[in-house]
């Protein structure tokens, strides 16, 4: 397999960044994609930025999420010395934290957003009720990961992608038939649905899955090709009958950031691709 020039800034709950070498096999290079490469759930954008597509719409339903790949895009150098200057302490993480700064402007905002996530509790990204970013500290092990070369790398490859704060439907449906579809929706690994959101946005219930697999089936029809993670949970294993299902051997499972060679995940394809994989 040809190596992944892999590209990681963010961290991200359900992320793929651990088994790109496996989920890269199963799609299409970026040259085989005469359309759009299209994430209706762009989370972390682990895969897109692996891809490094032509072209691409990047869509998820967290306008603070959106906000911050729009500031990194726009304003990477900028965005980069307010992150350097943030404190290094505990109390200066809660007091960030703790000051949505809505009137701030874009660089900042992004600038703040992945502050907290470079050094929150496990990246977690969990908001309350009314919206507010509320993970605990975690240190500042992993905020240096990532330097000015790298927000200037993922600002030159964002500079191909429209970016959407989009529900999953509307995305997918604005779709035609020569992009690409790769959807990461939120999952807990052998579950049905996701019952609380400790770990996500938003709930994802059984009922987002249904919607999901209608979509998804619709714009099969429209000759567009996709492929899924999710959960291999036999419930929604049965919604996308008739398409490709292939094991993720290796994954996060149930504890967030703990590999495990029995992930309780699936990759689930609307097209052939061969693979001595196990099969479901």
């Amino acid at each position: 397999m040809a190596q992944i020039n892999r590209v990681a800034f963010l961290r991200y709950p359900g992320g793929k960044q651990r088994m790109l070498n496996h989920l890269m096999q199963f799609l299409p290079k970026r040259e085989q994609i005469a359309g759009r490469f299209v994430e209706p759930f762009v989370g972390g954008g682990a895969i897109f930025f692996a891809l490094n597509p032509k072209r691409a719409v990047l869509a998820d339903i967290n306008p603070d999420l959106i906000d911050l790949y729009r500031g990194l895009r726009r304003f990477p150098e900028r965005v980069w010395q307010i992150f350097r200057l943030f404190p290094p302490t505990k109390k200066a993480y809660y007091e960030i934290r703790n000051d949505p700064c809505q009137f701030a402007d874009l660089a900042f905002r992004a600038a703040r957003l992945l502050y907290l996530n470079r050094t929150c509790f496990k990246g977690m990204w969990r908001q309350n009720s009314n919206g507010q970013f509320n993970v605990g500290y975690g240190g500042q092990d992993r905020r240096w990961v990532i330097n000015k070369d790298t927000l200037n790398e993922v600002a030159k490859r964002l500079k191909k992608a429209a970016l959407k704060n989009n529900d999953f439907e509307d995305t997918i449906d604005a779709c035609s038939g020569d992009d690409f579809l790769f959807v990461d929706p939120p999952y807990c690994p052998g579950e049905r649905e996701i019952m609380n959101d400790h770990y996500v946005f938003h709930k994802f219930e059984y009922a987002e899955y249904k919607r999901l697999a209608t979509v998804l089936r619709k714009a099969g029809k429209r000759g567009i090709k996709w492929a899924l993670t999710t959960s291999s949970h036999a419930d929604i294993l049965r919604l996308f009958k008739g398409n490709q299902f292939r094991a993720v051997p290796r994954g996060t499972g149930k504890m967030p950031g703990i590999l495990t060679y029995k992930s309780g995940e699936v990759l689930i394809l609307n097209y052939r691709r061969d693979s001595n994989e196990e099969i479901f």
